[in-house]
């Protein structure tokens, strides 16, 4: 009797020895995911995965301190201190309700990576796709279109095609020229262009193209961004010799690079003359001090106006939100929306907004 008594209270004490451990390790990569926003990833660039890790990370703590709640444990307190900061970081992901608009909104906007065109249903040819998606983009009546990843064959004259898909579109664009094709971003606009440049980025075919574009009572400048990629293949990670070792060297390279990138877009806007719209894949979740830095005199029209998970990556819905529309002083969100249609490896956002002079004083 007295030996079942000591097994019996010996694994009493292991349950609350492993359910501490457990409770401690999440708390602490929750708040590891929360430093990783103000941490350099060109100075520790393993930080990053702390921030990926944050939905995950935060589900979990979430429903152990439910757990907890109900078991009264002595963990709860542990674990609600290490949820209070994502009550301003859960709804970068997730909101539940969108705000009445006070105006009709007078400017629409559209982010989206499409792919180059192949990454849409398996039956579909590829200039196919691409006249599908660019059918679909006429009908969202988006003042200004913002592409990612666009792609036309080497024998494909790139103006006509977007001045006869676009019809009533201003085209900016800038391609790098390869045997296959050419691809790169593009912004259409139909309202006055007044000027245009780009953020080459060096040793690589990623890129910010910017559009100064004439409002009804202002100009703004439009960046549309496409930041370093991944480039990882996950058929290609479980197949290959090697692909481990290869899969680190081009996530580290990923992450050290992007900070640098986005450092010289935001060098670029402070010389700017007028207010800077920023657009585009972010390849880096809100999570992330990719998306801190950006978000700097602006605001998430996704957090503002949009409602439900604003994951935009397809293939890990509703997990990775890397795409963003981020609008400066004088814009107001009145509506924002994924839009969740299959013609590419990323969903297109949509953003509406009115002008506010209020917001300029």
């Amino acid at each position: 009797m007295a030996k079942k008594k000591a097994e019996k209270k010996k694994r009493h004490w292991l349950s609350r020895l492993s359910f501490g451990s457990v409770s401690m390790i999440l708390a602490g990569l929750l708040a590891l995911s929360y430093v990783s926003v103000f941490i350099d990833p060109a100075k520790a660039w393993f930080f990053t995965f702390f921030g990926l890790l944050y939905p995950l990370s935060f589900v979990a703590t979430l429903l152990l301190f439910i757990w907890a709640l109900i078991r009264r444990s002595r963990m709860r307190g542990l674990l609600l201190v290490a949820l209070l900061p994502s009550f301003f970081l859960a709804g970068r992901y997730i909101q539940f309700s969108r705000p009445d608009a006070e105006k009709e909104p007078t400017l629409k906007v559209v982010s989206y990576n499409v792919g180059r065109f192949k990454q849409g249903p398996k039956d579909c040819e590829r200039m196919a796709l691409a006249d599908t998606i660019s059918q679909w983009l006429l009908g969202t009546g988006a003042d200004i279109i913002c592409l990612q990843e666009f792609y036309l064959p080497a024998n494909v004259d790139i103006d006509r095609w977007l001045h006869r898909h676009f019809p009533g579109y201003d085209a900016e664009y800038y391609v790098f020229i390869g045997k296959k094709g050419n691809s790169g971003n593009v912004t259409l606009s139909r309202r006055p262009v007044l000027g245009k440049g780009r953020n080459a980025f060096e040793k690589s075919t990623n890129l910010a193209l910017w559009t100064d574009v004439q409002l009804d009572s202002s100009t703004v400048r439009i960046y549309n961004c496409h930041f370093e990629s991944y480039n990882i293949s996950l058929s290609g990670l479980i197949t290959r010799n090697g692909a481990v070792e290869e899969t680190e060297q081009k996530m580290r390279r990923s992450i050290i690079e992007r900070p640098k990138q986005v450092a010289e877009v935001l060098q670029d806007m402070d010389s700017a003359p007028v207010r800077s719209l920023v657009v585009g894949d972010f390849n880096d979740t809100p999570a992330s001090y990719t998306y801190f830095r950006l978000l700097r005199d602006r605001k998430d029209s996704f957090v503002k106006a949009g409602k439900g998970f604003g994951a935009t990556y397809r293939a890990l819905w509703p997990l990775l939100r890397i795409d963003y529309i981020l609008y400066p002083k004088g814009l107001q969100a009145v509506s924002y929306r994924t839009e969740h249609v299959k013609y590419s490896d990323h969903y297109p956002i949509i953003a509406s907004y009115y002008e506010s002079r209020r917001d300029l004083q």
